[in-house]
């Protein structure tokens, strides 16, 4: 009988999110937004890990993380037919490297 080696580590990933935040005191967020949304990419081992990651960052950020969306993978996304800019490819790139959470894009919300 073998002995169980190791479990094998699972690559890591990026994974694109949009997060839509709300308002909360001190968030950077302008004045008269009620709330905003972010696109970021995440590095995890899976989507799920990606999120976890991405949220803990956020409310550490003091923003009041609503709702998150997936929106896949480098591929999974060129698979879909999205057209991916050199400057997306080198920020997903910067997050894979540096196993983190980046913020490509801020928007605020506004009545």
């Amino acid at each position: 009988m073998t002995e169980k080696t190791a479990k094998e580590k699972r690559p890591q990933q990026v994974y694109a999110l949009v997060v839509e935040v709300g308002r909360k005191a001190d968030d950077g967020l302008p004045a008269k937004a009620t709330g905003g949304a972010l696109l970021c990419y995440a590095s995890g081992v899976d989507e799920a890990e990606a999120v976890r990651e991405t949220v803990a960052i956020l409310k550490e950020a003091d923003l009041a993380v609503l709702e998150v969306q997936g929106l896949g993978t480098l591929e999974e996304r060129r698979a879909a037919g999205e057209d991916i800019g050199p400057d997306d490819e080198e920020l997903m790139q910067r997050a894979l490297e540096e196993n983190s959470v980046i913020v490509a894009q801020m928007t605020p919300f506004f009545d």
